[in-house]
This record gives C-alpha cells, structure tokens and sequence, in this order.
C-alpha cells in the first residue's frame, strides 16, 4: 500500500515536531509543508515542498492536512482541508470561539467519508491513560472531587504577538494551555452543569486573561476546581482526583521544555483506621513522552482502518470550548467588558 501523503499548515515548533513523528510512521510521509516565515517556495534537500501561503498544499496531491496553525486560522484552514477531500488533524484550540468550532462541524457532517481530529494531547500521556484505567476500572470508587492548577509564566510570545490580542486568539492562557487541563477534567468525569469563576488580566493587563479560576459541580455531584495561570514563575503542573478509597496525584507533565518536572502518578488509598490519612501509597514515574507518536500513530491507524476518531474527536473539541466559554461567561464583569458570548 502507498504510504498516506501529508500536508503540514505552520511550519513552526509543533508543525516540526508532528512531521518528526509522521514520518516515523510506516504508513504516513510528509510531501509538503507551509508557514509565513519562508520567503519563498522550494524544496528541502530531502524533498519535502515548502510554500509561504498554506493555500497552495491544497494543489500538491495530499491525503492528510495537520493544522499547526495560530487560534485565528486554525478553523479557516481546518474547513479548507475538509473542502478539498483531506482528513485533518488540528491542534488545540479548535479556533477562538465556539462558533469556529461548530462552523468545522457543520462541514464535517456534509463529509462522511473524512476524518477529523484534535491534538488533545495530554490525554496520551502514560500518566494519565493510567488515571484514566483506574477511574474507569472502579476499583476505587467514583470520582468525589477534582482540583488542578496549570500554570506557566507566560504565554511566548506574551508581550507581542497573536497570542495576547483577543481578536486573534480568542482568550489568554485558559484557551491556550488550561484547555487541556478542562479536556482531562471532561475525561475523567464528563460534562459539568454548573460553572462559577474569576478572570483577571490583572498582571499583563492585555485583552486576554493570565489568570482563570473556576469551580465546576457535575450533575453527579462531582466538583472540579482548577486554576489557570500564566504567572506561575516555577512552571507547574499537578491535577488530584479524589475517589471514594483513594487519592490519585498526576504531577509533572513531559513536555518539549521539560519545565514542568518528572511525570508521576501517586495512588494513596484511603485508609479506614487512621486519622491522620493514609501512610501507604504508590508512585509511578514516567521518564519518556511517547504521546506525540502515539497520538499520530492512532490517526493513522484511524483512517487505514475506517474507524471511527474516539478521542479528540469533534465533540469533544465543542464540548470543551463550551467549557472554556461558560467559564469566561460565569465572571460577570469580565464578560461584560470585553462582550463575551457562548
């Protein structure tokens, strides 16, 4: 079987690392890539095209487009890709808003035939695959609370750029780096029909916030809390899930600035007889990311076999933009001033 050809819109950071892993793949080959930052079109030493305008992949014969594109452009060229008969993978965020994403919907439902999916990233991670085996195998319980803070100390480039003007980005570091944290919230325990928050751009002072806090209660009586940060000077990442007979601990993610510390999973289980907690638990520790390659590698496997796209699938992506909004929506004040709507 010929290999999957692939297209690649934003040449950037992510775009590169994705085309390491695509070419990994015995299944899939990078034929063409696009980004700004060429001055021109031409071809690498390996054969790779390149072009300065994402318009002209749709002319190469492709079979696969990825969208590494910034918020503004990421459903524009997402539509573009399903129009023109390829199946898309799209990072996160879909685009700015929750009409970006439905726009996508409205023509992958007129396309059948295609697949589309969302780099929803985390949810590859061996730390939290294993949260996600434990909650769903029940050993321990439901789930009785979850809290998570997701911070970093900015958001590059946070002084300049795409990324601190609302009308290109949509929202600050809730829609850029706290959505994947809402995304595993939604995993673990579904939808949410309560939201309260406080947003503030109290320190950067742009249009967009560096801070979110939000308390969420499912209609299980589940609450979630997290906060969402971009003035968190020691990057950090740690999300604890409560079930009825244990604790579960997910710190540290592995990430391309390896800034965020060891990936580890601690399971402490309740104990019955003490009162000052447990003094048993187990920690799991992860010293190699093989998301990107198993995210990739399960797209591939996706369209050869006509299946059907489980995770990061286009509902999930409305979901949790929903989500993002509800929680811009729920602190009043910051709706109103910059006239926030679901």
């Amino acid at each position: 079987m010929d290999k999957l050809r692939v297209g690649i819109a934003g040449y950037g950071v992510v775009g590169k690392r994705r085309r390491t892993f695509i070419d990994l793949n015995p299944h899939l080959i990078t034929v063409a890539v696009s980004d700004t930052m060429f001055s021109g079109d031409n071809v690498f030493p390996d054969g790779v095209a390149y072009f300065n305008n994402y318009e002209k992949l749709f002319k190469q014969q492709l079979d696969i487009l990825f969208v590494s594109l910034p918020n503004y452009l990421a459903a524009k060229v997402t539509i573009a890709g399903l129009e023109n008969n390829l199946h898309v993978f799209c990072e996160k965020p879909p685009g700015r808003d929750v009409k970006d994403i439905k726009d996508v919907i409205a023509v992958e439902n007129a396309h059948p035939a295609l697949r589309l999916k969302y780099g929803f990233n985390h949810r590859y991670h061996a730390s939290v695959m294993e949260a996600k085996r434990i909650i769903d195998s029940g050993e321990y319980g439901e789930i009785i609370n979850i809290r998570g803070v997701y911070g970093k100390s900015s958001i590059i480039p946070f002084d300049t750029g795409w990324r601190s003007e609302r009308r290109y980005a949509g929202g600050g570091i809730l829609l850029d780096q706290g959505i994947h944290m809402l995304d595993m919230v939604r995993y673990f325990a579904g939808d949410f029909d309560e939201i309260s928050s406080f947003i503030s751009n109290d320190y950067w002072h742009h249009d967009v916030e560096d801070n979110a806090y939000a308390i969420m209660r499912n209609g299980k009586g589940c609450v979630a809390m997290i906060h969402s940060t971009a003035t968190q000077w020691q990057h950090k990442f740690r999300l604890e899930i409560t079930l009825r007979d244990a604790l579960l601990e997910l710190t540290g993610i592995l990430s391309g600035t390896k800034s965020y510390g060891e990936e580890k999973l601690k399971v402490i289980p309740r104990h019955d007889d003490s009162s000052v907690g447990s003094f048993h638990e187990i920690t799991n520790s992860y010293l190699e990311d093989n998301s990107w390659r198993d995210e990739i590698n399960e797209f591939a496997d996706i369209i050869l076999n006509d299946k059907s796209v489980e995770n990061g699938n286009s509902t999930d992506a409305l979901k949790v933009m929903e989500m993002v909004y509800r929680i811009y929506c729920a602190d009043k004040k910051w709706k109103n001033a910059f006239n926030i709507r679901i």
